[in-house]
């Protein structure tokens, strides 16, 4: 198998059977084109011998060209799939990937509005629109982030066979995982009104969300509608439509919710993606026993 074959194999594998996103298959098939044309690989056989060092060279490269540390790991990740897959193709029958470790990086905590907040922006970004059912779908898409904790592209993957909604909701995450979330009342409202004023069919099949031209709703839409409604609440640049989904998180462990719960309404694969929102919540306390404790300000 000469290397292109085995980009194109490369390309279909994480498509077809391994169901990534679109966005990921093109950066991970990006990743693999890279070090092919890097190392002159026409072969499957040059790929797939590749080792650590060889990795670590490539990686350092990269760097210098001014590679980040989080882009740098994610390239790295991508790079030792490509490897693994090269060697289960050529016949290697211990298909390992090379045993390498990343740059570390530091774990940033998510940046949660208030539940009013949340519920004005998207109040505000549907009065905002310039055509009302525009503003009703943005309303909608914006409560369902908050009110169940999904995705940008999770609220994006409905389509009209999901409604009218009930009290929960099955939605398809990363790696094609489905799972339940709960559905509040004003999102099923605000769900409802959108689709009674939609201009265009809502087949069964066909995505819920839809652009101004009747395609399907793209997620900078989303995106210019939450910023031009946090402009207008003077919130800042880090509330963003994602930072809908780390409130949910944020709130409902801060009202008891468990982590195991959290984990399975957020779709996480394992339980340390969710244990970040325990900082969250820790830190938001000690803010609210600085401001309000008698004794915490210094004199």
């Amino acid at each position: 198998m000469s290397a292109a074959e085995l980009l194109g194999a490369w390309q279909r594998h994480l498509a077809e059977s391994r169901r990534r996103s679109p966005h990921t298959v093109r950066a991970y098939v990006a990743a693999a084109s890279r070090i092919v044309h890097a190392r002159g690989a026409e072969r499957i056989e040059d790929l797939a011998g590749l080792e650590a060092h060889d990795l670590r060279r490539h990686i350092a490269e990269r760097r210098a060209g001014g590679l980040g540390n989080a882009s740098a790991a994610r390239e790295l990740s991508a790079l030792k799939a490509f490897i693994a897959f090269a060697r289960a193709e050529s016949g290697d029958p211990d298909p390992t990937a090379p045993r390498l470790r990343g740059p570390r990086l530091k774990k940033g905590l998510p940046r949660p509005v208030t539940p009013d907040d949340a519920v004005n922006l998207a109040d505000l970004a549907g009065e905002s629109a310039r055509e009302d059912w525009i503003g009703a779908r943005d309303r909608a898409v914006l409560l369902l982030m908050y009110g169940s904790g999904l995705r940008i592209a999770e609220a994006l993957s409905l389509q009209g066979r999901d409604v009218p909604l009930g009290d929960t909701l099955q939605v398809t995450g990363k790696g094609g995982k489905q799972r339940l979330v709960p559905v509040l009342p004003v999102t099923r409202e605000a769900v409802t009104a959108y689709v009674a004023a939609c201009p265009w069919p809502l087949s069964a099949k066909e995505p819920l969300f839809r652009g101004a031209k009747g395609g399907p709703l793209s997620p900078g839409m989303v995106q210019k509608a939450m910023a031009g409604a946090r402009r207008a609440l003077g919130l800042p640049d880090s509330a963003t439509p994602h930072a809908l989904r780390h409130s949910f998180a944020t709130h409902l462990l801060g009202a008891g919710a468990d982590l195991r719960s959290l984990q399975a309404l957020l779709g996480h694969a394992s339980l340390g993606s969710t244990q970040i929102y325990t900082k969250v919540d820790a830190a938001s306390l000690l803010e609210n026993y600085r401001l309000a404790h008698p004794r915490a300000k210094k004199s």
